[in-house]
């Protein structure tokens, strides 16, 4: 089967940086389901993953997580899908990526494919919508139904891939969302998926959110670096909850954080299935809970951009503009070249 791999960890301008390969196609055992990939979407973390270092891989490495495609073959121990379904997954950090034409992956952390979606527009959703849900409802505890309706969440970071679903999940809470975004371009894209209010995060953000007349807010989403922590512990309300997504080198001070109660998550999707929580299912369950609501027209996919056909020379292509930090949306990369 053809994959797109790495033995070395080079610069995404190396035209080594990625490779196409041949591998033999697995079989799948167990809560496995093989699914026959259409679609990858590229995310910060592949790009991480594959970041220039002197460690040489002894067999192709295929990177690679965000996916929609059909699933091919089950294991013995599967019940939540059939070969024929569609689904889409984000996968799992510990094993073999999702940049190949088949792909192993675990019942449990699949969703039903939304049906009014191509496989470019569905894989450009999982790892994103698993992050925003999680860091939402899991972490923060925001009511899925809307019994918080009316609170305000400050995303920080919402033209990206997370905080393009993260805006469009805290709507459909019930949530004031007051968005960050500094050019044109991204400032109408967090306003069309659903901002109430969007702040320049080039600019001091506290000054401009208590210009819309807030002095806290309720809750507050990183969904970049922590380059804002400062201003999100003055901005966040006594005992309200801060989540973030991304480890940093920054020093954090906790000791406002401390005064007002307020609490700080992390968030890291891969947690359960790197750890095989009791409760992996939940992923399974909450992909398919926005399918449902894809399908319902109460959410759109965040795709901005598609490349064809899944090579090497496209995959480079993607992490390149993913490193920019400039995209909006999600990067993806559909259909392998027959």
């Amino acid at each position: 089967m053809k994959a797109v791999a790495l033995t070395h960890y080079l610069p995404v301008s190396d035209p080594d940086a990625f490779i196409d390969v041949e591998l033999p196609k697995p079989a799948p055992r167990g809560h496995d389901i093989l699914v026959a990939v259409k679609a990858v979407a590229v995310n910060p973390v592949d790009t991480k993953v594959r970041s220039p270092k002197s460690k040489v891989e002894p067999m192709p490495r295929v990177l690679g997580w965000d996916a929609s495609g059909v699933v091919e073959a089950v294991g013995s121990e599967v019940t939540l899908f059939r070969p024929g379904d569609a689904v889409y997954y984000a996968g799992d950090l510990t094993r073999s990526g999702s940049n190949q034409e088949f792909h192993l992956v675990d019942e449990r952390i699949a969703g039903r494919k939304p049906q009014s979606l191509s496989h470019a527009e569905a894989a450009a959703l999982p790892l994103t919508t698993i992050t925003a849900y999680e860091s939402f409802f899991d972490r923060l505890r925001i009511d899925r139904g809307g019994a918080d309706a009316g609170q305000s969440i400050l995303i920080i970071g919402g033209a990206g891939g997370v905080g393009s679903i993260g805006i469009q999940l805290a709507k459909r809470a019930g949530l004031v969302v007051i968005a960050t975004a500094s050019r044109p371009e991204t400032i109408a894209w967090v306003k069309e998926l659903g901002a109430d209010h969007v702040v320049n995060h080039r600019e001091p953000l506290v000054e401009q959110v208590r210009a819309l007349g807030l002095k806290y807010v309720d809750h507050i989403a990183i969904f970049n670096d922590m380059r804002h922590w400062a201003a999100a512990v003055e901005l966040i309300r006594p005992q309200g909850g801060i989540v973030a997504i991304d480890d940093t080198h920054l020093p954090m001070p906790m000791g406002e954080l401390k005064t007002k109660a307020a609490s700080l998550h992390w968030e890291l999707m891969f947690t359960r299935s790197m750890f095989a929580t009791p409760d992996m299912i939940k992923q399974h369950e909450l992909l398919s809970f926005v399918a449902d609501e894809i399908d319902a027209g109460r959410i759109r996919t965040t795709l901005a951009e598609v490349l064809s056909p899944i090579n090497a020379a496209n995959m480079r292509e993607a992490h390149r503009l993913v490193e920019t930090g400039a995209a909006r949306g999600k990067i993806v990369v559909a259909d392998f070249p027959a």
